[in-house]
């Protein structure tokens, strides 16, 4: 016994004094966070009050202050709410916390001089709490009054004490655990001849090896070896039968829904939080015209409507440029709101330029250089130094507001399109930490393409800052892949499809975006059915057969070659006058950019034409929208098309197609879809066009609406399952798993 103590006793001591200054570090480290963590709550609850107490100052009505301030009644660890006017007088107070007006603070007239917050713990009767105060200020800059939030802080010494028991408890554990191996070494009960048996065990069940058991005595422990090989061979064909039940299962897994993506981000991710990063904002305030009155509108975009399921599955920020002309109304004093207004999911921040940051950032560099570069259209693109120097310096403007936002534990900053191919690289010269994905919405050219951008080295250096690079299709990974080998000194990985650059590696993968995959009539604010009967008797579509196109007005999208292969479908079959309507949805898009005014005007012609050409009484072969549309709005003409067509002569994917398929819930209707789309590699179910050619593009439409009704269903019953099970929850897991298992996060 004395030998094992003596045996023992240096190394416990060893194990105690190294556990225990761990725990102080661990504890000290914790105590920061919480703190850190209490501090940003009770601030982010002030500035969430700042608009609300603002109008109770305003209209000079306490009713509406002391409802403020008693809300916090029922709040487990916001102790107190106080409104203080502009003298420093206190207008509102938590009830249970009357008594706090009598506590001297001569620091009030300080803050509402010169404008201050202020966030200090104080001690009040029996009770340890966190004070923030916040100024409320007027339009014209002048101090209002201030709202204070008084926040309990003895959870935190209770959550350190849980944490010192934690850690003597495993301290504890541990050295029971240290005397009890010691005391079975001590006793000879792990001789050589059992070691020797349960290594050739585990490697025998598993399948490593085919040897006999390297026991040769006859005795018991001959006996004992003897069983335990017949143990191992059953548990050897069990584990076999195990693992393929397994992959079964999981090449049957279930869909993909919001609750489960919000399960997997919570359990992936843990506390790291979650940032959203476009130019594109989810939501935007504008005037209406009409009314003359502030209108929140949802924006078309691809990128607005694949993101925004995702935020109001698993919360986080989304950081966007603030583009609409009454935006800045709605945002607290940190250009801040919470989204959507009647039930909120996510936060939203929104970033201001000014209208030369806007023409040389985005009009200029993002859209006539980057946009018709990477698109194969025969546009050719402008490169500008001055737009240049501008993208450069917005980039690092949505930088700065991004990092002012980050906690101190690693976040996970989803950055979207070829508006910040800088960013990446800006962010983590500041933030090493941080896990940075960059997806590219749209196709990536090949390099000889690239290498016509004179920017092209410092464009391709931003994107290598991420630790991750997505794409829509294979093909546009191994077109960037091609063009960091060939433009940039790096080494690229092509077994690990992967880029190194001055020891930095950053991944390429393709990641095929989708759509949420359940529309249905419920999660719609209009009526679908009364909207679509509402359609057919304003434009006459009774017994018609309906044709539905939804576009930006780009010149990507092949709005002309569809018109004059609509032209070309009527004059080559006559027999479908007054029985097709084309209805075309077009949402105006970068009318700034001369190539898309031109492009607007030369519609509205073609489209006047056409129609004139082929006036029958109140017929026309082409109806044509040109507004914006709310997804409510589109969705009734889903519902309605016998036929969508989706003809862009490049598209990164495309969502209008899956957006269309996910709608047709009774199977009905057909796709016509470009080849020169992502989604035509999915949705193998649509009926395939070369835009550019427009007799076959006529035939074609004339062959979808002859395909019989049982081939009709297959076909979109086939693409259906593949948006479903591929759908919007699926792409955004599989790219927070692939960063998890590059061991990024």
């Amino acid at each position: 016994m004395k030998r094992v103590l003596l045996f023992v006793l240096p190394i416990l001591i060893i194990v105690t004094t190294v556990f225990t200054f761990f725990g102080i570090i661990q504890v000290a480290f914790e105590k920061e966070r919480l703190l850190d963590d209490l501090k940003r709550k009770t601030r982010s609850v002030a500035e969430s009050m700042e608009l609300s107490v603002k109008h109770a100052l305003l209209s000079g009505n306490r009713k509406d202050a002391n409802y403020l301030a008693e809300r916090f009644q029922a709040r487990e660890r916001f102790q107190g709410c106080v409104i203080y006017d502009a003298q420093g007088k206190v207008i509102a107070i938590t009830p249970r916390f009357e008594s706090w007006k009598e506590k001297e603070k001569p620091y009030l007239r300080s803050l509402i001089e010169h404008k201050l917050t202020r966030g200090e713990p104080e001690q009040f009767q029996e009770l340890s709490v966190y004070s923030y105060i916040l100024p409320i200020l007027n339009d014209d800059g002048t101090t209002l009054g201030l709202v204070e939030i008084i926040h309990d802080t003895a959870y935190v010494f209770t959550r350190l004490g849980a944490l010192w028991r934690g850690i003597s408890i495993t301290l504890i554990i541990l050295v029971v655990l240290i005397l009890l191996i010691t005391f079975l070494i001590q006793r000879h009960i792990f001789v050589t001849p059992v070691q020797r048996l349960t290594e050739w065990f585990l490697h025998f069940q598993k399948g490593e090896t085919n040897e006999k058991h390297p026991i040769k005595e006859k005795g018991v422990l001959g006996r004992l070896a003897n069983e335990v090989e017949q143990i191992a061979l059953s548990l050897r064909v069990a584990r076999r039968s195990i693992s393929d039940e397994a992959q079964v299962r999981l090449q049957k897994e279930d869909l993909w829904t919001e609750s489960k993506l919000r399960n997997f981000i919570h359990a992936k991710l843990g506390e790291n939080e979650f940032f959203v990063v476009s130019n594109r904002e989810p939501y935007m305030h504008v005037i209406d015209e009409e009314m003359a009155k502030p209108q929140c509108v949802r924006p078309a975009s691809g990128v607005v409507t694949a993101l925004h399921p995702i935020l109001c599955a698993c919360g986080g920020m989304w950081v966007a440029h603030g583009s609409g002309n009454a935006d800045k109304k709605f945002v607290n004093s940190k250009d801040k709101l919470g989204v959507p207004s009647d039930d909120i999911l996510y936060i939203l921040k929104r970033v201001w330029l000014n209208k030369e940051e806007e023409a040389g950032y985005y009009f200029g560099f993002a859209n006539e250089g980057l946009w018709p570069l990477c698109h194969i259209t025969h546009t050719r693109p402008i490169f500008r130094e001055t737009d240049w120097q501008m993208y450069k310096k917005v980039n690092q403007k949505f930088a700065d507001s991004i990092i002012e936002e980050l906690p101190t534990q690693s976040p996970f900053i989803f950055i979207q399109d070829y508006h910040f191919t800088l960013l990446g690289k800006m962010i983590k010269e500041r933030r090493p930490d941080a896990t940075i994905a960059l997806f590219w919405h749209i196709p990536w050219p090949n390099p000889e393409i690239f290498s016509i951008c004179p920017y092209q080295e410092e464009i391709l250096e931003g994107m290598l800052g991420c630790d991750l690079i997505g794409f829509h299709v294979q093909n546009h990974c191994n077109n960037f892949l091609d063009t960091a080998n060939r433009l940039l000194e790096s080494r690229v990985d092509t077994e690990k499809f992967s880029v190194v650059r001055f020891g930095k590696e950053t991944f390429v993968r393709s990641f095929p975006i989708s759509v949420n995959g359940y529309s249905t009539q419920t999660d719609r604010k209009s009526e679908p059915l009364r909207q679509v009967k509402k359609i057919k008797e304003e434009f006459d579509l009774q017994d018609k057969i309906v044709v539905v196109s939804v576009d930006r007005i780009d010149y990507t999208k092949g709005l002309i070659e569809r018109v004059l292969a609509i032209d070309r479908f009527i004059e080559k079959y006559p027999h479908y006058k007054k029985k097709v309507v084309f209805i075309q949805l077009a949402a105006p898009s970068r009318t700034h950019i001369k190539r898309y005014h031109d492009l607007i005007s030369e519609i509205d012609e073609l489209v006047e034409k056409k129609n004139w050409k082929y006036l029958e009484g109140s017929w026309k072969p082409i109806i044509y929208l040109k507004k914006h549309f709310s997804p409510e709005d589109i969705y009734p003409y889903y519902l309605l098309a016998d036929i969508c067509i989706v003809s862009s002569l490049h598209d990164g994917m495309n969502l209008v197609s899956k957006e269309y398929v996910s709608c047709k819930k009774d199977l009905s209707g057909a796709l016509i879809l470009s080849q020169f789309t992502g989604a035509s590699r999915e949705l193998t179910g649509a009926v395939l066009i070369n835009p550019y050619s427009i007799e076959e593009f006529a035939d074609k439409i004339r062959y979808t609406i002859e395909m019989p009704l049982d081939e009709k269903k297959k076909r979109m019953e086939n693409m259906r399952r593949q948006v479903l099970e591929h759908n919007i929850y699926r792409w955004a897991a599989d790219i927070v798993n692939e960063l998890v298992a590059l061991k990024k996060i």
